[in-house]
């Protein structure tokens, strides 16, 4: 089955698709082009992540267990989520279980998506919690 249908084909079908815009964080951005250096497949992993599991959970609504919200973090205006099913081409045999991480906030009402980190579990164990908060200081 196939959940990806052209424009013509979700016209034809009465189906409304919500657009998401995504935006990159500049503390972002350093890390993708920190990690680019090991990980060479990382750009194209990354927007088949924004594919089939951000906009798999925020358009179609279909969870595949892949990405959590961050309890405690969200707010009216933004919800915080952890991708950690990231599967990435040069670690090969890793499949999901890559050990990259990603962090990003989503606005529900914009449909923006604010990518704010992006980091390999094996150089820290855990997603910056200062980064999120000053993301949504910035953002009130």
């Amino acid at each position: 089955m196939n959940l990806f249908f052209t424009e013509q084909e979700n016209i034809r079908l009465g189906v409304t698709i919500k657009q998401i815009d995504y935006f990159e964080t500049s503390q972002f951005t350093k890390d993708l082009k920190k990690l680019l250096k090991r990980f060479r497949t990382l750009k194209d992993d990354l927007e088949n992540l924004k594919r089939n599991q951000i906009e798999l959970l925020h358009v179609y609504k279909i969870d595949n267990q892949g990405t959590f919200e961050i309890k405690g973090f969200s707010n009216p205006a933004f919800v915080i989520y952890k991708v950690k099913k990231f599967g990435c081409m040069s670690l090969k045999g890793h499949g999901c279980d890559s050990g990259l991480r990603l962090i990003y906030a989503i606005n529900t009402i914009d449909n923006a998506i604010f990518l704010l980190e992006i980091y390999f579990k094996g150089d820290k164990e855990n997603e910056d919690i200062s980064r999120v908060t000053d993301f949504l200081k910035n953002k009130m």
